[in-house]
């Protein structure tokens, strides 16, 4: 069978890249094209064009690339319709791959997959008209979108969760240092983009120095330059650590994140953790984050658990103030650090440890051979 699969960003470059080589196994002559990245391309097939040259953010940074985007859908429908695959698998990216679905479902009638479908529990809850129009089933990766899906006359399969699946099979095989044998440290995950590093870091820096019983080192994302970091840290001591993440979050003694799967990632670990998200214009952010979104926190960690979990600092409450009065907190109020991560084993029971790539695979080549 020929798949042809879209990941506009490195988490979905993972997790197109696991499935992938799932369907190598029950599909044996499987064939590959893709808009992805490394990952991808080690599983073998064509690849159209890297996430890198679509990873724009924020409205500004679209209009003035949209000339770009805009090249990139024209060539990745004239790929689709060249390559003529069986199956059309969509990974996150939303904008773009909305779109796409519209072209396929519209043009070429093949079935469209979605994995990880976009956010709409949290907003733009309107996208569910055009999933259920330009999709033909959806694999959600969190046990209460089953419920949100089932209130639009939707049915999606929860499939398991594909970062607790990676990082409980990394736990399995890694134990954590002693605090002994290292001194300890502070791990920052400002983010996978540029604008959100260039947001994020310098607070994150600037709180965490006041600690100087402990290290701090910063964890860097696929494809952005160690040069990068540096105009933040400057002459500071501290280093940036790239392909080790979860092995520094495994033994750090907390860890500041940019919203996003990272915070997952990090509950899943069980290091105690502080949820950033830097937003232009702090106030008029704040209230329209009270008018648009559909749901009381931004973090995974605290959406799966329903309560706050984790502190999270958003807009004009991320401070460097702010922050470094929530690392004392943690660093010093034993019983606060403790309910943290008890409330992240209650997560990981919740997510369950459903095989995602291999479940995926199994169902998306039933289907089309049946």
């Amino acid at each position: 069978m020929r798949y042809f699969l879209i990941a506009g960003e490195a988490s979905g470059d993972l997790h197109a890249s696991a499935l992938m080589h799932e369907l190598k196994k029950v599909d044996v002559n499987a064939e590959f094209c893709f808009l992805g990245g490394d990952l991808m391309q080690k599983e073998g097939g064509e690849m159209i064009k890297h996430y890198k040259e679509m990873a724009f953010m924020g409205f500004v940074n679209v209009i003035k690339n949209l000339n770009s985007l805009l090249i990139t859908f024209s060539d990745c429908k004239n790929a689709i319709k060249y390559f003529n695959p069986d199956a059309v698998i969509l990974i996150d990216y939303p904008g773009f791959n909305l779109r796409i679905a519209k072209y396929v479902k519209h043009q070429l009638q093949t079935p469209v997959y979605y994995y990880i479908p976009p956010k709409i529990w949290a907003w733009k809850e309107y996208r569910i008209k055009s999933l259920k129009k330009f999709t033909d089933r959806i694999f959600t990766i969190f046990p209460f979108e089953t419920a949100f899906y089932r209130k639009h006359n939707y049915d999606v399969t929860y499939v398991g969760n594909p970062t607790a699946e990676k990082i409980n099979q990394y736990k399995a095989e890694n134990k954590k240092l002693s605090e002994s044998e290292n001194k300890p440290y502070i791990v920052l995950l400002p983010g996978s983009r540029k604008q959100e590093i260039s947001s994020c870091l310098p607070k994150m820096i600037e709180a965490a120095s006041d600690f100087p019983e402990y290290d701090i080192i910063v964890t860097g994302a696929p494809g952005i330059e160690q040069t990068f970091y540096k105009r933040f840290i400057q002459d500071k001591s501290i280093p940036v650590v790239f392909e080790q993440t979860y092995s520094l979050l495994n033994n750090a003694k907390l860890a500041v994140v940019n919203s996003g799967t990272a915070t997952l990632e990090t509950a899943i670990i069980g290091t105690p953790q502080i949820v950033v998200y830097h937003v232009n214009f702090g106030k008029l952010a704040s209230l329209a984050k009270k008018i648009f979104l559909k749901v009381k926190y931004i973090s995974l960690v605290n959406l799966i658990a329903n309560s706050q979990v984790v502190k999270e600092l958003v807009a004009e409450q991320f401070t460097t103030d702010n922050l470094s009065k929530e690392i004392e907190r943690i660093l010093t109020n034993k019983s606060y650090r403790e309910k943290m991560i008890k409330n992240y084993s209650a997560i990981n029971q919740k997510l369950g440890e459903g095989r995602a790539s291999k479940n995926i695979a199994a169902h998306i080549y039933s289907e089309i051979v049946n």
